[in-house]
């Protein structure tokens, strides 16, 4: 009884942390459990009761596995537990979604005890997570002519699984809570820093707000003045979820708010409700869904107008606000979901009905998304099984289809790859759509979450549908700590069962890769009209169209290679003038943020969309800088138009990397990396030939906006402001503020700089090595006057920079360089003024192993600005993280302060900083008549 004395221990040492017993997922301890529930004279066994009915992971887990396998017995009579008898036994059945308890139910109902039988197949009617497996066993008893059998596909066919549910409450009482002003991403919610403890749900749930307690009181003592109200989080004056998707914040959020799932399953919460004055970030509000939960467009601050109907604007230029509506903390408002409208008493503040969709309200009766698409498709296969069509029960999916509008490129992507359409049926924006997936991405610090959402929902092998998947081990890449060795090795074991390929080899037979995992997605991506889902917000590739998306999301499409949402509007970006030869691409990235904004009076159009970007001579890894900073514009996605030539040379070098991972051993016994290389092959030729070109919009295609970029109003460096001492609080920490160098007058103080994440690439690492040559040559030496921590993106970088020599030159001015055979066991908390070649992965862009010092001024390459993710505030001084290019990165941290533009133009003399021209011929088709 070792592991159950172990069990013990590890209860009272949570005890100290104010912690309930950590849910039991092996099979070993519960098997000890039973055997002292077996025992009626074991002093153990109230609690190992207890444990067994209350504290037992479901679906396919192995405690799950040993969990109903007993409860079978004692329905069967082969054992007798006083506690639970064979109806209480079912219940529990009821509750463990998947996997063995249906392989169990199956079993009953199938068998020779006709009042067994009958018993069982009323807990099956309940059940929605039935594999192939699961329904051949179905068809093969039907046609054999077994009734209960036929009852069952019957009463699937009906789904009654969803018609028997409660209908969604009329109306929602909930009271407010502010949990900040101005945008709230989801490190406020789910702290990076804490990201290894995601998959211990009330561990990791000690950690919302920041660990701030007192918020957490706070919210506490509001739930205890209204215990008949639901607590609704509200961004004020701003947008939540930014910045990720982070299915463990949507997952704190209910744990504090929400309702537990099953009375039997602990710490899995659902349906929170969730706000923001300007709505909830797309990849956030797709999590809220997955839970049941509702999020809410507030618009309860709008732009004050003068009497002629103009918006008024402060001194900044930026609209004036006035409150239509208060929210502050502890007002109570009804959500009718009827009339789909947000109350204060009897007067209706707001209508809602864009967070009521009858899809949504679906999810919300179902108690989750999930349901509902496994609900579906257990539907469509009895009915196929019966002969019958199915009847229609789940609201109709919107088809919009207008006549005579040509199709953007996400459109022609949406229809290509949509399932379950009316045939022949051209479908625009606004229609809903189930989708096959082509490539799926899992990330290791949301990895763990997306192995248990698998568990629950009883997969166990990747969809045969999905062309490739990848499990990657960047952002816990920089320190190889106690955390990460407990966690990342199963993560990768179960996931390289499952069918992916993984950073890591389980097997130990190849190199560790901790390359970012958006860099290998745009490399395995062979097809521009791919469409990826991927568990990171920054999930956004320069060929197809790619979505971040919350772990369980990527678990759906693991598992069914399918997912569902509406066609996105698109926002068409097109360039006009020409870059100056100084000027990096990361400051056309920042211009189209700001001239975007300025276009369109403040209104981000970029906001829940797609930016489809005419590219055209950018190939992938240069044109990935600008997709990747969509996830900052607050789009849904990005989809670049490459000139033909382009989009050859892209595939090109996108198919001899997948190359290099399979001469590295890393493909699995279906050949998925081989299988990739060959579609790569055929797309190349299909473009050469002339069959099928790159990927174009249709001349005649809608967008919702057009945005012009002006390069010749690019005449200097750019950098993204977290405008940490700005007055208004809700303009902090946002990613609009983008300002030229010139506005730091060469005298901002830098106390660290940081090259690295996903936002880079080779030829960042290249225009390092040339300006530290430069700097040398005109100087006479390099000294850092700031610390530089560069973290090259990916592994096959490395290997090309110390082919050309590149890597040889950063080595000659580093204090510092990784060593993949000794990686650092701590984070590093202190930084000396000198180069670090830290290993390839996030490091600081990721904010849950390294950080800057506290109260530092950071100009980095990354993606992250927001309050305390790359470096938290000093008692002193507020930290801050400036966004900026590779040159200004450099240099900043050479003069240990921002650059004069005649300090940077020459730094930079002689380098080629990008080749990025406008395509000067419209990237499109002829118009189209539909």
């Amino acid at each position: 009884m070792n592991m159950y004395n172990d069990y013990i221990k590890e209860i009272e040492e949570r005890k100290a942390q104010g912690l309930h017993p950590k849910p039991i997922d092996g099979a070993d301890l519960l098997s000890e459990i039973i055997e002292q529930i077996k025992d009626e004279n074991n002093e153990k066994r109230e609690d190992s009761l207890k444990f067994f009915i209350y504290n037992v992971v479901p679906g396919t887990t192995g405690a799950a596995g040993v969990k109903a396998k007993f409860l079978k017995e004692i329905i069967l009579g082969d054992a007798v537990v006083e506690e639970i008898n064979p109806t209480f036994a079912l219940e529990l059945l009821s509750h463990m979604k998947g996997g063995p308890s249906i392989e169990v139910l199956l079993d009953l109902a199938l068998g020779n005890d006709e009042a067994i039988a009958k018993q069982a197949a009323e807990v099956l009617k309940t059940q929605v997570f039935l594999y192939e497996a699961d329904t051949a066993r179905l068809e093969e008893a039907y046609k054999a002519g077994n009734v209960v059998a036929k009852d069952l596909l019957e009463s699937y066919a009906n789904a009654e699984f969803f018609t028997n549910l409660p209908e969604v409450e009329e109306k929602i009482d909930i009271v407010t809570f502010i949990a900040g002003t101005g945008d709230i991403s989801t490190d406020l919610l789910s702290p990076g820093a804490d990201a290894h403890s995601r998959s211990d749900r009330e561990l990791h749930g000690q950690c919302i707000f920041e660990h701030n307690k007192e918020m957490q009181q706070e919210l506490t003592a509001l739930k205890e003045q209204h215990p008949d109200k639901r607590v609704m989080l509200i961004a004020e004056k701003g947008t939540m979820g930014v910045g990720s998707s982070r299915m463990s914040g949507v997952n704190n959020v209910a744990l504090w708010t929400g309702i537990q799932a099953s009375p039997y399953v602990p710490f899995i919460n659902i349906a929170p409700i969730i706000a923001g004055t300007n709505g909830i970030s797309p990849i956030f509000l797709t999590t809220v869904g997955v839970t049941g939960g509702i999020g809410i467009d507030l618009k309860n601050w709008v732009k004050k107008t003068d009497e002629a109907g103009n918006t008024i604007l402060d001194e900044n230029g930026d609209p004036v606000l006035e409150q239509a509506y208060s929210v502050e903390t502890g007002t109570v408002l009804t959500i009718n979901t009827k009339e789909k409208k947000l109350y204060n008493g009897d007067v209706e503040l707001k209508d809602i009905s864009d967070a009521l969709t009858p899809q949504k309200v679906e999810f919300i009766k179902a108690g989750g998304s999930y349901a509902v698409v496994f609900g579906k498709k257990l539907q469509t296969i009895a009915a196929s099984i019966l002969g019958i069509e199915a009847p229609t029960v789940y609201a109709p999916s919107k088809e919009i289809s207008v006549e005579g509008q040509g199709l953007t490129a996400v459109e022609k992507i949406f229809n290509k790859n949509a399932v379950g359409t009316t045939p022949g049926k051209t479908l625009h924006a606004g229609s809903d759509v189930r989708v096959e997936v082509n490539i799926v991405g899992s990330q290791d610090t949301t990895g763990l979450m997306t192995s248990q959402e698998l568990e629950a929902m009883a997969a166990t092998v990747i969809s045969p549908i999905v062309d490739g998947a990848y499990q990657s081990g960047c952002h816990t890449a920089s320190v190889w700590d106690n955390k990460s060795k407990a966690n990342i090795p199963k993560l990768m074991k179960f996931m390289n069962d499952f069918g992916l390929i993984t950073a890591r080899d389980p097997k130990g037979n190849y190199h560790a890769m901790t390359d970012v995992i958006h860099k290998v997605l745009n490399d395995i991506t062979i097809d521009d009209w791919a469409i990826i889902i991927g568990g990171d917000s920054h999930t956004r590739m320069s060929k197809g169209v790619a979505f971040g998306a919350d772990s369980g999301t990527v678990a759906l499409a693991l598992a069914t290679g399918e997912a569902t949402m509406p066609i996105p509007q698109s926002v068409k970006v097109t360039f006009k003038g020409e870059m100056k030869p100084y000027m990096d691409f990361r400051d056309v990235v920042h211009a189209t943020q700001q001239q975007m904004l300025k276009q369109f009076g403040g209104e981000n159009v970029f906001q829940g969309r797609v930016i489809e970007v005419h590219i055209g001579t950018l190939t992938s890894d240069q044109a990935f800088t600008f997709t990747d900073w969509t996830a900052e514009m607050k789009a849904k996605a990005s989809i670049c138009i490459s000139e033909d030539d382009t989009l050859i040379e892209s595939l090109e070098i996108a198919r001899d990397r997948i190359q290099i991972m399979i001469k590295k051993g890393m493909d699995n016994e279906k050949q998925v990396l081989q299988g990739l290389v060959d579609k790569a092959n055929a797309r190349i030729e299909e473009i050469k030939s002339g069959a099928k070109p790159a990927l174009r919009p249709d001349a005649n295609a809608k967008y919702f906006a057009e945005v012009v970029i002006d390069l010749d109003e690019v005449i200097e460096p750019m950098i993204a402001d977290p405008d940490v001492n700005n007055d208004d609080v809700s303009k902090r920490y946002t990613h609009d503020t983008i300002r030229p160098l010139s506005f730091y007058g060469g005298t901002k103080q830098v106390d660290l700089g940081f090259v690295g994440s996903c936002m880079v690439h080779k030829g960042d690492m290249k225009i390092l090595a040339q300006m530290l040559k430069n700097i040398e040559a005109q100087q006479g030496k390099v000294e850092f006057k700031a610390p530089l921590v560069v973290a090259p993106p990916t592994y096959n970088i490395v290997d090309e920079l110390k082919a050309e020599g590149d890597w040889e030159v950063l080595q000659k001015y580093s204090g510092f360089e990784f060593d993949d055979n000794a990686p650092k066991g701590l984070a590093r908390t202190k930084y000396e003024n000198m180069l670090y070649l830290e290993r390839p992965g996030c490091n600081l862009c990721m904010g849950n192993q390294e950080k800057a010092e506290p109260g530092d001024t950071v100009m980095a390459t990354s993606t992250r600005l927001f309050q305390g993710r790359v470096v938290k505030d000093s008692g002193e001084k507020k930290g801050e993280s400036l966004l900026s290019s590779t040159p200004v990165v450099v240099l900043s941290t050479i003069l240990g302060r921002t650059p004069n533009i005649e300090e940077y133009q020459a730094a930079v003399e002689g380098i080629v900083l990008t080749k990025f021209k406008p395509p000067h011929k419209q990237l499109s088709t002829a118009a189209v008549a539909l």
